[in-house]
């Protein structure tokens, strides 16, 4: 050993030396003692009370257990569109299976359509988004509701209050395995723009019909509450999975396009349109299947008279929803998917939107190709970008932007909502309870994927809602962090206002994963463990605690504080530096002294600049705050010390940076 290496470690065991003597000597922390703010380390790091106790229905490793079960439900489902009432008549057919160890004397649906009643509890509890006017409807009329059960099927009782409704049942469907059939008659007219779920869109060639939620859909019976009957207030949503088969009954020149793939192609496309659709699957280039100059052609369907019905079919989904309309120009191009398989890209907007749309089924292409590829394989035959009202909302397989969207605000809103169908499509979390599950989850996908496509060439991911352009994005989070009244993450959905439901449900839901990712686990760790999850849970309802035990057990790490911290609580990180000296005449080790004037507190990189220009980093872990509120590290060096810097690369979301460097003394 050289006597500059002996010096170091002597310098470096007296400094471990004397920290130890300060942290015997100084008193601990009070658990009970109040602290408004200031890092405490018992209460940082005490251990973390996760909302559903682990069981064998949900394990300590965040999987679903050797007792897990899940009812699922399969539709078949038919509408009929009267564009001259803006009517939608449906039957609906729903094979349910009752999986459950309960039995059940009675089934709950929702009707997400009566949010459009004048009396429904969403028009008292949510305040109008700006730019959409509240439009106010009867909602959905039930014609008639009949249960096929044991052979024999019958008419049933029903009570329909607000968005659900209650099917009492002649004989309780049996537990373990008891199925049953309901069949539901009904009506409804499309009432508009609401929120974004629907609309009727007019275009010079055409209403454009955006049918989204047209149907009874089965609640979930689950293992956490019973029969989740949440009103729809505008929350988003909780279903089962399950098999559809559904058709769509529209005038002759109409296009339709929805969720899942086309099954009867040889009845409602011309023998053109055929042959295209077969080109575009076999290419990566877009290839028009009806082209602008063709909309108004009658020859660009098969006839000229009476009506056509569309039929479509998706396996292993929560949902469907379609776009109908005479107004359609259509294109498509193949997406590559792991493994040799492929699924098809396709756009269809209006004439009025070609300009602006001319590369939508690339963004499409591209998105879905890196999330197949980063995270897990899109499952389904075809996944549609509709250009229209604008609602920026996500399906299964369809999603509905604004035919007005161009360049980089296009290919953003077509990735993230594509990517609502990993989160909360495949990964079935329940978006009207844990809204940071879905948005948070999405967009935090949604970063990386603009760092993809096109080497970059929308990088960084921006949204003006919460992002403006311009600064360190890691910044924009610190008025969220220092809101008094800002809500955790772990709030529930339809208690966060229009105010915070971009900054915290969207924002620092992504941010929060992004900062696990690159500054607490790093991408070795926690990318397989992700991946892992979203393949663990894929057709499943995943709640908030099994993704925080899942995460800890595959990365190998007790995130107990981050969860505490960035979760269940809004807590500020603002970490500095409050001293820096070299530990003895040697020179060969510096100490470095820490302080946190707020609850939180991460792993850092610290940077040591030389004197001579250079400078190496080292990681300052999270456990140097474990037994003190003010540590001091001691590290060794090898040439004299300028100055060091916490985080000098302007990762972590420090509220004030002020105090992150600091020079030598002697």
């Amino acid at each position: 050993m050289n006597p500059s290496h002996r010096r170091g470690l002597r310098g470096l065991a007296l400094l471990l030396s004397s920290l130890a003597c300060a942290a015997i000597a100084a008193p601990a922390a009070s658990p009970t003692k109040p602290q408004d703010a200031g890092f405490n380390p018992i209460e940082f790091f005490a251990p973390l009370q996760l909302p559903q106790p682990a069981n064998a229905l949900r394990g300590g490793a965040g999987k679903p257990g050797p007792l897990f079960w899940q009812n699922s439900a399969d539709y078949d489902l038919h509408a009929t569109i009267d564009p001259a009432t803006h009517t939608l008549t449906g039957e609906a057919t729903i094979s349910y299976t009752n999986h459950s160890p309960d039995a059940l004397d009675v089934l709950w649906l929702q009707l997400d359509q009566n949010i459009y009643r004048a009396d429904s509890r969403a028009a008292s509890a949510r305040s109008p988004r700006p730019g959409r006017t509240p439009q106010y409807g009867d909602g959905m009329s039930i014609a008639s509701v009949e249960v096929e059960q044991g052979g024999k099927r019958s008419k049933v009782d029903y009570l329909v209050d607000d968005t659900r409704m209650r099917v009492d049942l002649p004989t309780a469907l049996k537990a373990g395995d008891g199925s049953l059939k309901l069949h539901i008659n009904y009506r409804y007219t499309v009432p508009g723009t609401w929120g974004g779920r629907t609309a009727i869109t007019p275009t010079k060639n055409g209403d454009i019909y955006e049918i989204a939620q047209w149907y009874p859909r089965m609640a979930v019976y689950d293992d956490l509450r019973g029969w989740d009957t949440q009103p729809y207030l505008g929350s988003e949503f909780y279903l089962e999975y399950g098999d559809f088969d559904y058709a769509v009954t529209v005038p002759w020149d109409y296009i339709v396009a929805g969720s899942g793939g086309l099954t009867n192609g040889d009845e409602v496309l011309t023998a053109t349109q055929r042959s295209r659709l077969k080109d575009a699957a076999a290419s990566d280039k877009t290839v028009m299947i009806r082209a602008p100059a063709e909309v108004t052609d009658p020859a660009s369907r098969p006839s000229r008279s009476g009506t056509k019905t569309w039929r479509f079919h998706m396996d292993h989904t929560r949902d469907v929803a379609f776009a109908a309309s005479p107004a359609f120009v259509w294109d498509a191009a193949r997406i590559n998917l792991p493994g040799g398989k492929h699924s098809l890209a396709m756009s269809v907007y209006p004439e009025e939107g070609v300009t602006n749309w001319v590369r939508s089924t690339e963004y499409v292409k591209g998105a879905i190709e890196h999330f197949s590829s980063k995270w897990y394989a899109y499952p389904w035959p075809a996944a549609v970008n509709l250009g229209g009202h604008g609602a920026g909302m996500e399906y299964p397989g369809i999603v509905f932007d604004g035919y007005d969207d161009k360049d980089d605000k296009l290919f953003w809103i077509t990735a993230h909502e594509l990517g609502h169908g990993w989160f909360p499509m495949i990964v079935g979390s329940n978006e009207r309870r844990h809204a940071f599950m879905d948005e948070g989850f999405n967009t935090f996908i949604d970063v990386y994927a603009s760092d993809a496509f096109n080497h970059g060439e929308y990088a960084p991911k921006r949204d003006g809602e919460y992002a403006p352009k311009g600064g360190n994005p890691v910044d924009e989070i610190l008025p969220v962090l220092a809101d008094a009244d800002a809500p955790t993450l772990m709030h529930i959905a339809d208690g966060t206002s229009e105010k915070y439901r971009h900054p915290v449900t969207y924002f620092k839901g992504a941010l929060g994963l992004v900062l696990l990712r690159e500054q607490i686990l790093g991408p070795e760790r926690f990318d397989p463990a992700f991946r892992k999850y979203i393949a663990t849970w894929a057709y499943k309802h995943p709640d908030p605690s099994d993704f925080f035990r899942f995460m800890e057990s595959e990365s190998g790490e007790d995130l107990s504080w981050w969860w505490r911290g960035w979760y269940f609580n809004n807590w500020q990180l603002d970490m500095g530096i409050t001293g820096a000296r070299y530990v003895d005449d040697s020179h060969t080790a510096i100490s470095v002294a820490l302080a946190s004037r707020q609850k939180l507190v991460m792993p850092a990189t610290l940077r040591i600049d030389y004197t001579d220009g250079s400078h190496e980093d080292r990681r300052i872990p999270v456990e140097a705050w474990i037994q003190r509120s003010a540590p001091e590290v001691g590290i060794a060096v090898t040439k004299p010390v300028a100055k060091v810097t916490l985080d000098p690369d302007h990762k972590l979301p420090d509220a004030d940076r002020s105090n992150n460097t600091a020079s030598i003394g002697g």
